[in-house]
């Protein structure tokens, strides 16, 4: 498993994810907002075309991109412990 693997090589926590918890997985509240705004109107005649035009929208996002993303997560996740995974993002 590639997070196991990456956990051990790095000497990172793997931390288990609260379930149905959308605002928590920096996928999903931090990626694909943007890239969705980003893709918005475009049209693909091919599958190759839509790739392409992901590849280049990840191969041009800044560094500071993911690394707002990272943390932005932490306060959330750090609010979830602290309300003992019962709190709603509001």
């Amino acid at each position: 498993m590639v997070p196991t693997y990456l956990a051990k090589r790095y000497g990172w926590e793997i931390l288990p994810h609260p379930a149905h918890r959308p605002d928590l997985a920096p996928s999903d509240f931090h990626l694909f907002g943007p890239l969705k705004r980003h893709l918005g109107g475009m049209a693909f005649e091919t599958e190759d075309d839509l790739i392409s035009e992901l590849m280049n929208w990840f191969d041009n996002l800044d560094v500071d991109f993911f690394r707002v993303g990272i943390n932005s997560l932490l306060s959330r996740w750090q609010k979830c412990i602290d309300l003992h995974g019962d709190y709603v993002e509001k």
